[in-house]
């Protein structure tokens, strides 16, 4: 498929996009940027956060890696399941009882200014980073099979791609994205099946066969039993339960659409089908990863290799789709990526924007919301995206879903902390300590985790539960710094 076809499917794609913002801003209120009127459908939403979740680590990274990690990360993702019922039992009837539009106004009612500050910290933090990753991903294969061949350089795609994003998303703000993130999960699913029925049809395997080839295939180990290996199953579920729990009930990028539903009910039940869909969709791309060794190696085709002769397992499915599988496959592929690359960027503008306004700056959503102030800091958020990106281009040495991962681990280790200690207990804890218990924490797990304990004769690794770590380093200094008293007050539902 030719550079200028697939640019065009990328531009009906972003004209698309920008219809459905002209739709929801129509009728736009002062602050529906932040809350979408509270009028928002839960199955949209649901459906919408799908892409978020996915974006293109998943659809890239997740299907090569199968090379590396067999089925393992479907451990991670079963542990997902247990992480997302936290969030429906315990952290959305909080916020709902709130009525929050930033989740971490929760820090600055449980404990105090500094803490807010320090909350929307790491969630900026966090979140600049892990969507600068994604979206390097998936704009790299942009830039290599489309930019790549009129000579644009890496930076001017990208800052192409990050301008379309801001222009649609900076007036609609989340109103807009509900609507744009369902459209673009209805896409990225579609990549990937149309991908699946694709390589079954040429390779004569049936539906109904498929199953049992991929089973039966070595790639296809789920379980990994040895205590020691990074990949151990309860590292592994235990780690991805607790990074369910915090990359999306303690991330405003993820809340802020919760919290856009009408009732706590809705929300919760928004939620739950959302971790059901997750579950089965993963299974699918994971599955998706075997098919496509199992192509590669029945049509003996070479695939991509780094400079040091390893696989480079985050261009075999780009390389599949666009070279080797034919036309059908490339456009799915395409818009697939398409969908992750503009989901992985769009709302986190807003959600960045959402707590730097409220938390940061300490203004008041709901009372005639400062419209230019909001929209300058929208505009540097995403200039900041765009830095990130190329910062993370000249350091990225391994798969972008290990570096993912990591940067959850030490990024909301602090939040993880921070909610636990104060759901869990009633003690206080003195505010102004908050910000340096929760920036030391991080460095004190990463000492622990690059020099791992010696058990049984091999050395132990956390793997993923590295984020469980910090978050009880965290919980034990805000312990060492709090006392009994008497606590505030939570406002009880009207």
């Amino acid at each position: 498929m030719s550079a200028i076809a697939l640019l065009i499917c990328i531009l009906v794609y972003f004209g698309i996009l920008l219809f459905i913002s002209y739709c929801t801003t129509r009728r736009l209120q002062s602050n529906s940027y932040f809350n979408a009127d509270k009028g928002s459908k839960w199955y949209v939403v649901a459906f919408g956060m799908l892409g978020d979740s996915l974006s293109g680590v998943t659809f890239i990274s997740v299907p090569g890696a199968v090379l590396l990690s067999k089925f393992g990360y479907f451990q991670i993702v079963l542990g997902y399941f247990v992480g997302y019922l936290a969030i429906i039992f315990i952290l959305l009837p909080l916020y709902y009882r709130l009525n929050l539009v930033s989740i971490y106004g929760y820090l600055r009612e449980r404990y105090g200014l500094f803490s807010q500050y320090t909350g929307s910290f790491f969630f900026i933090l966090s979140r600049v980073l892990g969507s600068a990753a994604r979206l390097f991903l998936a704009a790299s294969v942009l830039q290599l099979f489309i930019f790549d061949q009129w000579g644009i350089p890496f930076a001017l795609s990208v800052s192409i791609i990050i301008f379309l994003i801001w222009l649609y998303t900076t007036k609609g703000g989340i109103k807009t994205l509900v609507w744009t993130d369902a459209f673009q999960s209805g896409l990225l699913i579609f990549g990937v099946l149309v991908s699946i029925i694709v390589i079954l049809s040429q390779l004569n395997i049936s539906w109904i066969e498929s199953p049992s080839i991929v089973k039966a295939h070595e790639l296809s180990e789920l379980f990994c039993w040895d205590v020691h290996s990074k990949n151990y199953f309860w590292k592994q579920f235990i780690g991805g339960a607790f990074i369910a729990a915090c990359m999306t009930g303690l991330d405003q990028n993820m809340m802020q659409k919760n919290l856009t539903c009408k009732t706590l009910g809705e929300s919760q039940k928004n939620i739950f089908w959302f971790s059901v869909v997750l579950l089965i969709t993963n299974l699918f791309f994971i599955s998706l990863g075997v098919l496509l060794y199992i192509y590669a190696d029945n049509m003996g085709i070479a695939l991509p290799v780094k400079g040091d002769g390893s696989f480079d397992t985050d261009k075999v499915f780009p390389y599949l789709a666009l070279t080797q599988l034919g036309l059908w496959a490339s456009v799915s592929f395409i818009v697939g990526l398409t969908a992750a690359t503009f989901s992985s960027a769009d709302s986190v503008l807003t959600t960045l924007t959402t707590s730097f306004y409220i938390d940061i700056l300490g203004k008041d959503a709901d009372k005639n919301p400062d419209i230019k102030l909001r929209n300058l800091i929208h505009l540097s958020f995403a200039v900041l995206l765009l830095f990130a990106i190329l910062i993370i281009k000249a350091l990225n040495t391994s798969a972008v879903i290990d570096i993912v991962l990591k940067i959850a681990n030490y990024t909301y280790g602090p939040l993880l902390g921070l909610f636990v200690f104060g759901l869990a207990t009633k003690r206080k804890v003195q505010d102004s300590v908050v910000p340096i218990i929760c920036i030391t924490s991080p460095f004190i797990a990463y000492y622990i985790d690059t020099h791992p304990f010696v058990y049984g004769g091999s050395s132990f690794y956390y793997g993923n539960t590295i984020l469980i770590l910090n978050g009880l380093v965290t919980v034990i200094g805000l312990w060492s710094f709090s006392y009994f008293g008497k606590s505030k007050t939570l406002p009880t539902p009207a």
